[in-house]
């Protein structure tokens, strides 16, 4: 069987407390947007991973589509497969790409073995493997709190713009991302700004991780400036980085050409 896991990008950030598992209290509206992933799955007579593509960094132990693998099987005892994932999405981009090959891994063994796991018992799992993972089960705009993990059907429709995503091959640390921030109420509402005209986001949606990261990579501060430069009605960095994207009218020229010129990675995605 072979699905597509695609990305996501954070509408607004609000790093909003410190929790005392560790982890930090979030604030997020993802959004899924069509850069994929290839993954397949089939029967086979021991598990086995293998991968093409872009290089996948870690090991076998430690990658996200074996560890869905072996949460099913603990539970289910589902015989084995091999998994072979074409890496696409760049990793440490802030697009979730492997939160996305864990929780399509998840979903691919259910239907293989016909386990019959609703969207909620998968959900539950998916938060296991990862922060933002469960996103991807239902796979539609949702309001993100707790860790990333609780989540609340959101309606956003961006149908008359395309969303430019441009990753600049720069490398951010999470952890170090997460140690540069200073947990703090947000000034304005992620969903109210949302629910307001995208002509308003810019002033108001806010992802917190951009301070820092800018100021440590000021090129990505340049990307950004560059896509309103270039007509974008809104533009932001996703997650804690790198991939930027912007939001442009249908109807206006995106600066593909321009952009690919600084050997940036771009996608476009339209509704």
């Amino acid at each position: 069987m072979i699905v597509y896991p695609n990305a996501k990008i954070n509408l607004g950030l609000n790093i909003l407390r410190k929790r005392e598992d560790g982890f930090h209290e979030i604030a997020s509206v993802f959004y899924p947007v069509k850069w994929k992933d290839a993954l397949e799955v089939v029967r086979a007579n021991q598990l086995k991973f293998t991968s093409g593509g872009l290089a996948i960094p870690g090991t076998e132990e430690s990658n996200l589509c074996l560890k869905a693998y072996t949460l099913l099987k603990e539970v289910y005892d589902i015989p084995p497969v091999h998994i072979h994932l074409h890496k696409v999405l760049p990793m440490g981009g802030g697009l979730g790409g492997g939160s996305s090959d864990a929780a399509f891994t998840l979903r691919v063994l259910n239907e293989m073995f016909s386990l019959h796991l609703d969207a909620n018992t998968l959900k539950s799992l998916a938060a296991k493997l990862g922060s933002d993972c469960a996103f991807f089960i239902d796979n539609t705009p949702q309001m993100a709190t707790g860790r990333g993990e609780v989540l609340t059907p959101f309606n956003l429709n961006l149908k008359g713009y395309n969303i430019l995503l441009v990753y600049p091959a720069v490398g951010v640390s999470t952890p170090w991302a997460y140690s540069q921030i200073k947990p703090k109420a947000a000034e304005y509402s992620i969903s109210e700004t949302l629910q307001g005209p995208i002509e308003n986001w810019k002033e108001k949606l806010i992802n917190d991780f951009e301070a820092p990261i800018f100021e440590a990579h000021p090129e990505l501060a340049e990307i950004k400036e560059a896509l309103y430069e270039f007509g974008a009605v809104y533009a932001s960095m996703s997650g804690s980085g790198s991939t930027l994207f912007g939001i442009f009218k249908s109807s206006d020229p995106l600066p593909l050409e321009q952009l690919q010129m600084y050997g940036y990675n771009c996608f476009i995605h339209e509704e």
